[in-house]
């Protein structure tokens, strides 16, 4: 059995399922339920390309303003695209942010806005609370992400320290109505965690930010702390009227991405098992996890009889201890096969379904029984690249990334383990 590329052909059919071009028309509204202007605004990885599914199948009249991550670009005729920085925000995302509010002031009861959120948006539109400096933002962005705090605790505290999200950008569009198609990528698909939640209700508080804050150890700066302190940063409630009517739809998330792999998986006569499209925690564990469930498929039958793969999705997370080059799938992998030891049985590809693992341009990383072998006769040691946040450095050596380049969808992370018989 050539495993190497069944793994790579289940990792090609979950970023497939989540298209845009594929899960966003079925949600469009019909043309005869917008009286007024049909506005589209949106941030994320895949909102450019969201935004041209829209203008593909929508027929009337349309404008918009949609902010992507660099290299995310899709060309949209009647839809203006920006692209901005991610994971750590710039002045270019700040200023769309800007103008997406300033749009939202045009707004009538009889305008219709359809929102177009996936992941990355949080990043994308970094606009923060009076007070509050975008340096400040990206301070709290590189603390956060080195904390190894969850993504739904970091976007609590995103949500508290910024103008747009929590809910604040659908109350800006208030009268009109908004329409909101997320591209979950976050475990749990909760719509208020899917880029901060910019068009939804937001139940979590000022005290729950400060309290992650606290958890966390970060060292924020004491007017930002006063934002959480005072509760003056106390995001829009699902409540609010500005909300009411308002309409929220996931059109793609990680559990339909792993049973796209699975059904690529039975068409090679394999089983597969989905663990779960939520697993949360810190990388380099649930790497050692996942192994010792592999070794006991291959080396009791148990829970699963082999051939089979096991897949899972979520959002892991890594603490920084090193200076490598991350990121927290290769991390898992790495974790992964210094746990499993070289099995002679037990193959796995993990990566992230945006193309980007951590701040590299590379979605994650292969390994098959040899790769500890491998990596050994080239003077590579696995424990120390473990040990220094350097997963990608590791595999890039052994020609075993995965690279993609910008797949114009974000369902999280993917990761498929393949026990042979």
């Amino acid at each position: 059995m050539h495993t190497a590329p069944i793994l790579r052909e289940m990792f090609e059919a979950a970023i497939a399922s989540a298209q845009p071009q594929r899960c966003v028309p079925p949600h469009l509204p019909r043309p005869q339920d917008v009286k007024g202007r049909l506005v589209v605004l949106g941030a994320g990885k895949a909102s450019a390309a969201m935004a041209r599914a829209v203008e593909d199948h929508w027929r009337g009249p349309l404008t918009g303003l949609v902010v992507t991550r660099y290299g995310y670009e899709v060309a949209c005729p009647r839809i203006e695209i920006v692209q901005a920085a991610h994971p750590v925000p710039d002045a270019a995302g700040l200023q769309a942010a800007q103008r997406m509010l300033a749009l939202a002031d045009s707004l009538t009861a009889d305008d219709v806005v359809l929102c177009l959120i996936s992941g990355g948006g949080s990043s994308l539109l970094p606009l923060p609370l009076p007070g509050i400096s975008l340096e400040d933002k990206q301070a709290i962005n590189r603390a956060l992400l080195a904390s190894g705090a969850s993504i739904g605790e970091m976007n609590t505290v995103r949500r508290h320290l910024s103008a747009i999200k929590g809910g604040r950008l659908a109350a800006a569009c208030h009268p009109a109505r908004v329409i909101t198609l997320l591209l979950s990528d976050v475990p749990g698909d909760h719509p208020a965690d899917i880029a901060s939640g910019p068009t939804v209700g937001d139940a979590s508080t000022c005290a729950d930010a400060l309290a992650i804050v606290r958890r966390y150890g970060l060292q924020l700066p004491a007017h930002v702390l006063a934002v959480l302190d005072s509760g003056t940063g106390e995001s829009v409630k699902p409540d609010d009227p500005r909300l009411a009517g308002h309409a929220t739809h996931i059109v793609a998330a990680p559990q339909q991405a792993l049973e796209a792999a699975a059904q690529v998986a039975q068409g090679h006569g394999l089983s597969a098992y989905i663990l779960s499209d939520a697993i949360e925690g810190e990388a380099r564990d649930v790497g050692k996890v996942l192994a010792a469930q592999a070794l006991q498929v291959a080396e009791r039958g148990q829970p699963f009889a082999a051939p089979c793969v096991i897949l899972s999705g979520g959002e892991t997370t890594v603490t920084l201890r090193g200076q490598g080059r991350g990121g927290r799938n290769v991390e898992c992998l790495l974790s992964f096969a210094i746990a499993t030891r070289g099995h002679p049985r037990i193959h796995a590809l993990m990566g992230d379904t945006d193309g980007v693992d951590g701040m590299e341009e590379i979605a994650g990383a292969q390994i098959a029984p040899d790769t500890l072998e491998r990596a050994f006769a080239l003077g590579l040691h696995p424990l120390r690249s473990l040990d220094g946040n350097d997963a990608h450095s590791f595999f890039e050596a052994l020609g075993a990334s995965v690279v993609t380049g910008p797949t114009l969808t974000n369902v999280n992370d993917f990761r498929a383990i393949l026990i042979t018989a």
